[in-house]
């Protein structure tokens, strides 16, 4: 679909915005660039809260996000940041070509400005320019428990075609770490963008590891 820069194989663009799950969005987006693909962020103000609250990030460092040497130009390994109140940033555009939106975390304030169509930051701009052009957009969302008001909104995103990914790990792996946690989470981001990644964390491979064991 799109035509990625720098030989790169697909584009994608994510957001963060203020629920707690700071490191299921840096590990997908960490995947994503070292499977060489372009990454185009933006993070609301809440989302560069939970940044620091959770990562000890000062600001919003895509450098840092990404995984990438200190001296290294983000740019140069595909990651793009854009500021959320730039509405008028190319991923607020239907003509800005791209394989799929994450959101993740995403808040409940986000979950329902992006279903009701509100553009009021570049993260829901870009998440209603996704649905509009039928383009994947996967909604992580990470509050709970759920107000009646939550599950309309994402019955909303669901019959407009969005995809509600909660970020409900699953513990048939048998997992020892929070990183294997947060593995299960990315590797079902990942999935639902046709994005392969070489985590072992489907169910197939669970019965495989534990007939190996047996």
């Amino acid at each position: 679909m799109s035509s990625p820069e720098h030989g790169r194989n697909k584009r994608f663009v994510i957001g963060i915005s203020g629920a707690s799950g700071a490191l299921y969005a840096q590990r997908i987006i960490r995947l994503l660039v070292s499977l060489g693909h372009e990454v185009h962020l933006t993070v609301t103000a809440p989302g560069a809260r939970l940044l620091h609250d959770e990562l000890g990030m000062e600001g919003v460092n895509a450098r840092e996000l990404a995984g990438l040497p200190e001296d290294a130009d983000p740019k140069a390994h595909g990651v793009f940041l854009y500021n959320h109140r730039d509405i008028g940033a190319a991923i607020a555009s239907g003509s800005f070509l791209h394989d799929g939106m994450i959101v993740v975390p995403c808040s409940s304030h986000t979950l329902a400005a992006i279903a009701q169509g509100l553009g009021e930051n570049l993260l829901t701009r870009a998440a209603a320019v996704t649905l509009k052009e039928r383009r994947p957009l996967i909604v992580m969302h990470r509050e709970a428990p759920l107000t009646l008001i939550d599950i309309q909104n994402m019955e909303r995103l669901t019959l407009a075609g969005a995809i509600i990914c909660p970020t409900n790990p699953g513990f048939y792996l048998l997992p020892r770490s929070i990183e294997d946690i947060v593995d299960f989470v990315a590797a079902k981001a990942l999935d639902l963008l046709r994005v392969e990644h070489g985590l072992d964390v489907r169910w197939d491979e669970a019965l495989a590891k534990k007939k190996g064991e047996g």
